[in-house]
């Protein structure tokens, strides 16, 4: 899909939003060190970043709407909350490089989709 001016801020189509190459290949290296390719399948990959969304959804798990505001500044959970939304990251970055997906290119096209889909008011 190519990115327009008319449907998303051309700032946002001629800058790279998301670089992940130098994350891609520290993620390759680590698993590559402990041997793990054989288990970064696309489907493990997936799994496992499901497994960890839900992790995160688990610290907002019964609090109010005015507390979930607070959970990454409050002292009992926010370093629980820099690990969790770290553990989605960097699974999503490593299915992505395992499915050879351009994040950058991707979230681009996003962005214009959901320009058209959602025109400002």
């Amino acid at each position: 899909m190519q990115a327009s001016s008319e449907s998303y801020p051309q700032f946002a189509m001629t800058q790279t939003l998301l670089d992940t190459k130098t994350l891609e290949n520290v993620l390759q290296e680590f698993a590559d060190a402990r041997n793990w390719q054989q288990f970064h399948s696309p489907k493990n990959l997936a799994m496992a970043l499901t497994g960890e969304v839900g992790e995160l959804v688990e610290i907002f798990q019964w609090r109010s709407e005015e507390e979930s505001w607070q959970v990454a500044q409050a002292p009992e959970t926010a370093e629980h909350v820099r690990q969790e939304l770290a553990d989605v990251a960097l699974y999503l970055i490593r299915l992505a490089s395992v499915l050879n997906v351009d994040l950058n290119a991707a979230i681009q096209d996003k962005l214009v989709i959901n320009a058209k889909k959602y025109p400002p008011l």
